[in-house]
């Protein structure tokens, strides 16, 4: 029998549970963690976006462009576009989330890029670094914004630096500028931020910076004036000039200071506002505080009198002329010019510590009665220009002080020219009054006396001419005079030799003397 042959066992398969863990899905798990990490830190890290509008895009490119606070970085320009007027274009800024609190309103965007301007060079570095975007924090309280409006040039000084800062009203801008020197007594000591024209036209507005160190300079009573290229005027006080920094002609420039005699008073706060006058006399002028009218009537011409012309008193400025015109009475038949002048009182009377308007009155017309009188004086014989002066005179008429309407009349006495005029006119009126007549007959008949006189001279002084009978005769005499004088001579020489020849006489000489021929 034969063997068959059997078939081995199949092996029993070994099962073992699957492994729920691989240590493949390490890289995908590690990569999805770190994706939603990135995604987290982005966001979170994404801090506030704020919309600028600016003129023109020169200089800001997206993503490149940084945002810088007083250089440090604190945000980058992420987009860049057209606005929807197409006259604009509007840069929306990314603020790192740890400098949001700055996007505050008064904040103030502008462009660093190089500048040349009459006052600085600017942004020189950007030619190396490029241009970028420089934000200047709006104050502290302010409450949060998004939406700005760049500025197209920079800002005299940031806002966070310490000072003082005003605001000054002109009623013209002339060529003072942003950028502008402010001048304490020579030294520069602040700058103008900006100017703006008011809404309705009638004044310009002006930014100004003092800095902290100086800032206590500027009081309640301090007076500014522009100091803008060269100042010429001409008036009662002459020709005048001025010449600011080279600087200041260029630029302008600004000064200020204080009336000499008065008071500076409390220190001056942020935002408040100054009148910026023309000129440093006009600023000297507007401390001048008139408390008494007068009104002066001439019997003269006032050309070369001006409104504003200074009011003197025995030289001192009191006040100044206020209105010339005949309006200041009306109906009035005296051909007198009205001169309104308006003058402080205390600058010429005692000191009144009660400033009593009635007792500065009640001098004034004490003044008047002793020889107070108003006239007009030459100021400067290049201009002709007059001002008023008052001052006491010896010789004029007893008078006192009057009224016209409302205003309180001084009596005036004429000057200058005037009073040359009238002294002229005086000599003249008595040279017209002698008999000239007579006067005139009297004259030709003493030349006729004069003339015969005269004659007669003629006819005597004549026969001692050289043709005259008296000539030869003197010619005669002076012969006979030289021949004596030389017979005494010849006998002084015979006494001198031989004294006794005066008894004696002199010895005749042996010579025979030869006789006459027949």
């Amino acid at each position: 029998m034969s063997d068959t042959p059997t078939s081995p066992k199949a092996p029993k398969p070994e099962i073992q549970r699957a492994k729920r863990w691989n240590a493949v899905w390490v890289v995908p798990i590690v990569a999805l963690l770190l994706g939603i990490w990135l995604l987290y830190r982005n966001f979170t890290a994404q801090g506030e976006v704020a919309h600028v509008r600016f003129e023109t895009a020169d200089g800001i490119e997206a993503g490149k462009t940084e945002v810088r606070c007083r250089s440090v970085k604190v945000g980058m320009v992420r987009h860049v576009k057209l606005a929807d007027d197409l006259k604009s274009v509007m840069v929306d800024i990314e603020i790192d989330r740890d400098e949001e609190d700055l996007l505050r309103k008064g904040t103030r965007f502008w462009v660093v890029r190089p500048r040349i301007t009459g006052t600085e060079l600017s942004g020189v570095s950007t030619l190396i670094t490029g241009a970028y975007i420089e934000l200047d924090p709006g104050p502290a309280d302010a409450p949060l914004s998004e939406n700005f409006k760049g500025l197209e040039t920079p800002p005299a000084t940031n806002r966070n630096v310490p000072g003082l800062r005003l605001t000054l009203v002109a009623d013209q801008a002339g060529s003072l500028a942003a950028g502008a020197p402010i001048y304490f007594r020579g030294f520069e000591v602040g700058r103008i931020e900006g100017r703006k024209l008011s809404k309705d036209g009638s004044q310009v507005s002006y930014d100004a910076f003092i800095s902290k160190t100086y800032s206590g300079l500027v009081t309640e009573n301090t007076r500014f004036w522009n100091t803008s290229g060269i100042d010429i005027s001409a008036g009662a006080d002459g020709f005048k000039l001025r010449t600011p920094s080279f600087q200041a002609m260029i630029s302008g420039g600004v000064s200020f200071g204080v009336t000499q005699g008065e008071e500076p008073g409390i220190a001056a706060v942020d935002g408040r506002s100054f009148t910026l006058y023309k000129d440093e006399d006009s600023a000297k002028k507007s401390s001048f505080d008139p408390t008494m009218r007068l009104l002066l009537l001439f019997d003269q011409t006032v050309r070369g009198l001006s409104e504003r012309a200074p009011v003197e008193y025995r030289g001192i400025t009191i006040g100044r002329v206020s209105r010339i015109s005949f309006d200041l009475m009306p109906g009035a038949q005296n051909m007198s010019v009205p001169v309104l002048i308006e003058i402080d009182p205390r600058l010429m009377v005692p000191e009144n510590p009660n400033k009593d308007k009635d007792a500065d009155m009640a001098f004034i017309r004490q003044a008047v009665d002793k020889g107070l009188r108003g006239a007009l004086k030459t100021g400067s014989l290049i201009t002709g220009a007059l001002f008023v002066d008052l001052d006491y005179y010896d010789d004029v008429v007893p008078r006192s002080m009057g009224k016209v309407g409302e205003f309180d009349t001084v009596p005036t006495v004429s000057s200058g020219l005037a009073q040359l005029e009238a002294k002229l006119s005086a000599v003249l009126d008595k040279f017209q009054a002698l008999e000239i007549d007579k006067a005139v007959t009297g004259i030709g008949a003493a030349a006729k006396e004069i003339e015969a006189t005269a004659a007669a001279t003629r006819k005597s002084v004549s026969s001692l001419g050289p043709d005259g009978p008296m000539q030869g005769d003197m010619l005669r005499v002076l012969d006979e005079l030289r021949a004596s004088l030389r017979s005494l001579k010849s006998v002084t020489n015979t006494i001198e030799e031989k004294p006794n020849s005066l008894i004696f006489g002199r010895e005749s000489s042996n010579n025979p003397v030869p006789k006459a021929a027949r």
